[in-house]
């Protein structure tokens, strides 16, 4: 397993926030390139797409598979730590609506490609299960206060986020590409307030399932 040391912020200077920044680089690039190919994506395209060398990463991770583990729970920390944030604020709708756009800016659901293809790891699982009781929360606040509409669950924010992760196929100028998807973000985000119109299809998602993709290769 990962060490915790390498996936949690680093403060200071020098070597400490020179592999922070190679952290958070090699996680952008990876979010890339893993949705684009899925888990069996070369380390090599990452550290291409990263600007960072293969024995920086090597050297900070054993092997292939503990690079996608960390990878997966630095990602799972920083949606965590906006989910705090959203927490913090005095306002359930206003906190609702500041973690949507907060994890859609981070793609904190971008790693989903790899469900299925690597180990879970406990930390894996531990986190995700704080981030899961987080965004409970969040969407019970909103749903006490009457600002979201009650046939929303927390499950449906996550597939949200992690449909609003993906990068456009295809070449898209990036600011191009961000204008649309703050557009759609913003009709998604008014689709959730109360009161609804009419009633989702469907029956809501299924919290096992949507945990089990992880399970196939533990």
């Amino acid at each position: 397993m990962v060490a915790s040391r390498a996936l949690r912020p680093l403060s200071g200077r020098g070597r400490q926030a020179e592999a922070r920044r190679n952290d958070l680089a090699v996680l952008e690039a990876a979010r890339d390139i893993f949705t684009a190919l899925g888990a069996n994506a070369p380390i090599s395209a990452v550290a291409e797409r990263a600007g960072v060398g293969m024995g920086t990463l090597y050297r900070r991770y054993g092997s292939k598979t503990e690079l996608l583990q960390g990878l997966c729970v630095l990602a799972m920390g920083q949606a965590l730590d906006a989910a705090d944030e959203a927490l913090r604020a005095d306002d359930p709708w206003t906190g609702l609506v500041g973690y949507i756009k907060a994890c859609v800016e981070l793609r904190s659901g971008a790693l989903a490609a790899l469900a299925g293809q690597i180990d879970t790891t406990a930390e894996m699982r531990s986190t995700a299960r704080r981030g899961m009781e987080r965004m409970a929360d969040i969407v019970a606040r909103a749903h006490q206060d009457g600002s979201l509409r009650a046939d929303v669950t927390f499950l449906d924010i996550a597939w949200l986020i992690e449909q609003f992760s993906r990068r456009a196929p295809g070449r898209i100028d990036p600011q191009e590409e961000r204008n649309a998807r703050s557009r759609l973000v913003a009709i998604a985000i008014d689709g959730l307030r109360a009161p609804a119109g009419d009633a989702l299809p469907g029956r809501p998602p299924s919290r096992d399932r949507y945990a089990n993709r992880w399970a196939a290769s533990c």
